[in-house]
């Protein structure tokens, strides 16, 4: 079986934001798959994608802290800034996290271990609306 959605993210503010629950929503015949992997893509080089700590948001609060020291914003010797002084930074956050994610499917449930979820990494201050591509692959 193979299983191409596009899902739209509703839009949320520059930060780590749990969408699991939403991913999952869109993607009913999950339920189906025995065994399988789901990648998942998001459409953006301002934001990224990543898997850590879905119990606790102090997690989710550092994640933004740190990043926002490691990336600084107006930093003098950036020259890519037309969209603002979070896009260049955002551009780079994207490529140290990244744009895609494979998770194993098991009876019908992501394979994620108890404490962990999908993060939207939202680069930017007024990101908006975020397109992802999940695919699915296995056996019903």
């Amino acid at each position: 079986m193979w299983l191409q959605r596009e899902i739209q993210l509703k839009p949320k503010p520059r930060g780590f934001h749990l969408v699991t629950d939403e991913v999952l929503r869109e993607l009913p015949e999950l339920r189906n798959v025995r065994i399988g992997l789901m990648n998942v893509f998001i459409l953006h080089t301002s934001a990224s994608l990543t898997i850590n700590e879905n119990a606790d948001p102090t997690v989710r609060q550092d994640f933004e802290s740190y990043f926002n020291r490691a990336v600084p914003e107006d930093e003098p010797y950036y020259r890519h800034q037309d969209e603002g002084s979070d896009d260049l930074p955002a551009h780079i956050k994207s490529s140290l996290l990244g744009s895609s994610l494979n998770i194993p499917v098991s009876d019908g449930r992501l394979k994620l271990g108890t404490w962990q979820g999908i993060y939207l990494c939202e680069h930017r201050n007024h990101g908006g609306s975020r397109s992802i591509i999940a695919t699915v692959q296995g056996d019903t």
